[in-house]
C-alpha cells in the first residue's frame, strides 16, 4: 500500500531529514514508525540496520569503557 502526503511544511521536512540522518534511517521508515505509534500499532522492524548510530558518541564511549573494565582479568582471582 502507498500513500501520498502533500503540503509538508518546510520546517517539518528539514526536521524529518535531520532525524533520519542522525538515526541512520530513511524518512520513509520514520514516517511509518510515527504512523504506527499514532494508532497504537507495534512498530515492525525488518532488520537491525536502524540500530547503528542509535547511541551518541558519549554513550558509545561510556559503553566501551564499561566493556574494557569488565574484560580485564583479575590475576588474584586465578591464583
Amino acid at each position: 500500500m502507498q500513500y501520498t502526503i502533500r503540503n509538508i511544511p518546510p520546517e517539518l521536512d528539514r526536521a524529518l531529514k535531520a532525524r533520519a540522518k542522525k538515526t541512520g534511517r530513511s524518512v520513509n521508515q520514520l514516517a511509518l514508525e510515527a504512523l504506527a505509534r499514532s494508532v497504537e500499532q507495534p512498530v515492525k522492524r525488518r532488520n537491525l540496520r536502524g540500530m547503528t548510530g542509535a547511541w551518541s558518541k558519549r554513550e558509545a564511549a561510556q559503553f566501551d569503557e564499561f566493556l574494557a573494565e569488565h574484560r580485564r582479568i583479575d590475576e588474584e582471582l586465578w591464583k
